[in-house]
């Protein structure tokens, strides 16, 4: 079976080929080929399925909307064990993938552009929508809505090969009539998106500037010299460690170029203060304190002590990692002192100020804990939203490190692919929604 490319507004492509006729199972790695060159394919021996200007529209419309969402199309006899899976695998792309089999549907998605049970909501609300192209354009149209992420890179590359000279033909009307102005509307959606993300960027580098100025400053009131009577290489090693992530923060700050990178600066400065807080009970000869994430209510204060209850206004109580000063603050009925940044509205605690600090809260309390911290926040709430990965990077607890539209090849985390068939059918997920 040789594939048609079939070229349509300016980098988006439908493949489909040949006559229907006798088949064999479709060759994933063709299919997952053909999607990275375009957000379509349909199968030969599916053509009655979705005709070639049907699925020529839906690309188009998955194109201008430059979202990480890939449909194919296959015939019934298709085998469905984890077939989600494995084209996902062949794929090599974060995204959201629908495949209808035969009269069959069902879809997968990388937890950072769209979450579990966002995937299982939306194939069951398609599951009656009649035949395969309403119900396909249903669910391109719901997941437009709602998937995070930007289309992958390869669409707009030109790549792809075995151009059908008549299908050249066929489509050439649509190449010249809309392809400027879907490349056009691809470059202006990925030009604010950038404009966004340096936005973002500048209002963490005023944050992270003052986290940096205020290590620096711990680290001038220090009185600890290498060669002091007492010191031991222990002592100095803690101290070095604190020197190096002082100049590593400073480092990484001004190679920064997106909001992601911040959180490896976060990461720096805590790995410094875990080492003054090491150094400063061998000098006191107190035991070493364990390893504890920072103060939820302001980093600088250094490491946290304890968790403590604490219930934000109009929030619901959570427990909070909180430093010895605050703690105590909080067992006298006092106010913990509590990070504000600048925002439109005023000053505002750092979880009540935008999405855009959520790389570097990330870098403080990774590991997963930050989504129990920020329960009812505003950052809380944006974090949780399946776009949040795309503009403002993944690894917060929320979903994989791949936002979508990267390139992974295998490297994903399968129990981060979310959605499919019932049984370990399409993506091995346990949902139903009519599905396999």
């Amino acid at each position: 079976m040789r594939l048609l490319i079939v070229p349509v507004a300016a980098g988006a492509a439908v493949f489909t080929a040949g006559t229907p006729g006798a088949h064999a199972a479709t060759d994933l790695s063709k299919v997952g080929e053909a999607l990275r060159d375009g957000p379509v394919y349909v199968d030969p021996a599916a053509s009655d399925q979705l005709s070639s200007a049907d699925a020529e529209a839906l690309a188009d419309k998955i194109e201008d909307a430059d979202k990480p969402v890939f449909i194919a199309v296959l015939p019934a006899d298709q085998p469905t064990r984890n077939l989600l899976l494995n084209l996902r695998t062949e794929t090599g792309i974060t995204g959201l993938y629908g495949v209808h089999v035969g009269d069959r549907f069902d879809a997968a998605a990388d937890a950072s552009v769209m979450s579990r049970q966002a995937v299982d909501n939306l194939v069951t609300s398609v599951q009656t929508a009649g035949d395969p192209k309403a119900q396909l354009n249903d669910f391109v149209d719901s997941a437009l809505r709602n998937v995070g992420g930007t289309a992958p890179a390869s669409w707009s590359d030109g790549g792809g090969s075995g151009v059908d000279a008549g299908g050249l033909i066929a489509f050439g009307a649509v190449v010249a009539a809309g392809g400027a102005g879907a490349y056009a509307l691809i470059r202006r959606n990925r030009r604010r998106h950038e404009r966004e993300q340096r936005a973002a960027l500048e209002k963490l580098r005023v944050v992270v500037d003052e986290d940096i100025t205020a290590f620096g400053e711990e680290l001038d009131r220090l009185d600890f010299h290498p060669a002091e009577p007492g010191a031991d290489d222990a002592m100095r090693g803690d101290y070095e460690r604190a020197l190096d992530a002082y100049e590593q923060a400073k480092r990484l700050m001004d190679s920064a170029r997106k909001p992601e990178d911040v959180k490896a600066v976060s990461q720096a400065l805590e790995d410094g203060r875990f080492s003054l807080t090491q150094l400063a009970a061998r000098r006191e000869h107190r035991p070493l304190p364990e390893r504890r994430p920072p103060c939820f209510f302001d980093p600088r204060h250094g490491p946290s002590v304890a968790d403590e209850t604490w219930t934000p206004p109009g929030g619901s109580a959570r427990e909070v990692p909180v430093c010895a000063a605050d703690r105590g603050r909080l067992a006298d009925g006092r106010d913990p002192v509590i990070r504000e940044v600048d925002t439109e509205q005023g000053r505002r605690p750092y979880w009540d100020a935008g999405p855009a600090y959520g790389p570097w809260a990330g870098g403080y309390f990774g590991g997963g804990i930050l989504p129990g911290l920020l329960i009812g926040t505003l950052l809380g709430s944006a974090m949780a939203t399946p776009a949040y990965a795309a503009d403002y990077g993944a690894g917060y607890g929320y979903g994989g490190g791949y936002e979508g539209g990267d390139m992974s090849g295998a490297d994903f985390d399968a129990g981060d692919f979310g959605g499919g068939f019932d049984g370990g059918g399409f993506g091995g997920g346990d949902f139903g929604g009519g599905g396999f």
